[in-house]
Parts: structure tokens; sequence; C-alpha cells
């Protein structure tokens, strides 16, 4: 198996392709070791020292390491422990496992509106954030407000509010007057 590597906007994060299917549908995203426990495969990366984030996409594995490694060092270890683990045929995620979503309180007058963003993040923003290794997840809209959680190489990415600020506000304003601001949730 040969699996590629991409760099993504942020130095702390590189992209991994393995040439097939991670997840069928949706994404998932680990921040530390417990939340990883109802997939197999990000405890697998979790096991390697130095690991802090694992970001889980349609054909790609996101990788965040702690700040003071260095690629050159984690790497190796995170491409064997991905080989290793599809070489097993272990399930990504475990069966009948469910993954979190926190959401904001909506009013259901906004159904509409709620559509509008949904598509436009579908559409337009979700494919180039995928392309730099990442996701963002609609969480909610609330008085004007869009509330987007920003996953994989999005988090903790040094223009993460450039983007979605300049970016992402900039084009949701632009095709839905009802919203007024566009906030990131953890």
């Amino acid at each position: 198996m040969f699996i590629e590597t991409e760099a993504t906007p942020n130095p702390d994060t590189l992209k991994f392709l393995p040439g097939k299917t991670v997840l069928e549908t949706g994404t998932a995203n680990f921040t530390d070791p417990d939340a990883a426990e109802v997939s197999p495969l990000a405890s697998s990366m979790f096991a390697q020292s130095g690991v802090s984030g694992v970001f889980l996409g349609h054909d790609f594995v996101t990788i965040t390491k702690a700040t003071e490694l260095e690629w050159s060092s984690l790497k190796p270890q995170v491409l064997a422990g991905l080989m290793q683990f599809f070489a097993s045929g272990a399930p990504v995620i475990k069966e009948g496992a469910a993954l979190a979503e926190a959401r904001v309180d909506e009013n259901e007058e906004d159904a509409d509106i709620i559509d509008q963003i949904k598509t436009l993040l579908d559409e337009k923003i979700r494919p180039a954030v995928a392309g730099d290794g990442g996701d963002i997840i609609y969480r909610g809209f609330k008085e004007g407000v869009v509330y987007l959680q920003m996953q994989g190489a999005c988090s903790g990415c040094p223009s993460s509010t450039i983007t979605l600020k300049n970016g992402i506000e900039n084009l949701l304003k632009y095709y839905v007057p009802e919203v007024v601001d566009v906030r990131a949730v953890d």
C-alpha cells in the first residue's frame, strides 16, 4: 500500500491519502484519545506518541501533531500505523457508534435560511476546505449568526480566522442577506 501525504496550511497538520475510502459519508474529528474510542483507526493513531488530533474524511486522514515535535520524526510512525491499520481490515468506526454533534438552538422560522446556508457550505465551502485536509461543520444559526466548527487541518490553523471571516462570512453574507456574522465554535 502506498500512502501519499500532502502539506496543509496548518504546519502542525499533515493530510494522508491512503488511496481508498476512509469514511463512506460525513467526517469524524477526534481531539483526544477518549473521544477516539469509537474509532479503531483514530485510536491507533493516538497510540503514536505526539499525535494530538485525528480527522477522518471521505478519502483521507488528517493528523495533527504536538507543536514541539517535528514531522521528520513522527511522519514515518504515522505512515506505518496507517498501513498496519488498513492491512488489518478493522472498521474505521465501530459498528453502531454515534458521533456527537453539538448544536445551537434554532428558530423553526429560519428553516429556509438554514437550508440556504447548508447548501452553500456543502457546494462551495466544504470541497475547498477538504482539499486542505479539514472540514467545516454547521452547528447552528441564531439571530443572524452562523455557528461553524473548524475540524482537521482547519482547527488551530494560523489562517483559519482569516478564512472564516474574509472567505466564509463574506460568501454567506453575499448569498444570504440574513447572515450578519459567522463565529467558530469548539
